[in-house]
């Protein structure tokens, strides 16, 4: 009989070592988990917050092309500098960096547009945008910057 109880506080020491331990692995895979999506967080505020400073220059490059007098337009230099644009688009875009649609008459959306300027003598039931003003981006899907706009009703 004395046997059985040891026997019995054995299997109960070894029932509660195996708790622990599944406990421990659980805690610890917890723990990974916490890091792993904390490191995402972290390069993702990193890569935010850099193509921000970029966005400025990206706008200031953008209006030198659109405003290019039309007698050097095919100048070699304003062509290698459109090139340059092109080349900059696509590595925004390899970043997932996507420019918000802001087109003349698409749908006002709150959630990507800011209205900086509203033509309250229009009449309609839809607001619509009559002009950007500035270009708006979303990274990975998510508004990184807002596309300022002016909205009209339609």
């Amino acid at each position: 009989m004395a046997k059985s109880k040891k026997q019995d506080e054995l299997e109960q020491q070894v029932a509660d070592l195996t708790a622990d331990l599944q406990r421990t692995r659980a805690d610890f895979e917890n723990y990974r988990k916490r890091v792993e999506n904390e490191k995402a967080a972290a390069r993702s505020a990193g890569q935010s917050s850099a193509i921000l400073k970029l966005l400025p220059v990206i706008d200031n490059i953008e209006r030198a092309v659109a405003y290019t007098p039309e007698d050097i337009k095919d100048h070699k230099w304003v062509q290698g500098v459109t090139g340059l644009v092109k080349n900059l688009e696509k590595s925004l875009d390899a970043l997932h960096l996507q420019r918000i649609d802001a087109t003349v008459g698409s749908e006002f959306n709150p959630d990507l547009h800011e209205a900086i300027q509203f033509d309250e003598d229009a009449e309609g039931g839809k607001e619509v945008i009559a002009e950007e003003l500035q270009a708006g981006y979303t990274l990975s899907g998510l508004p990184i910057r807002h596309a300022m706009v002016k909205v009209t009703r339609q």
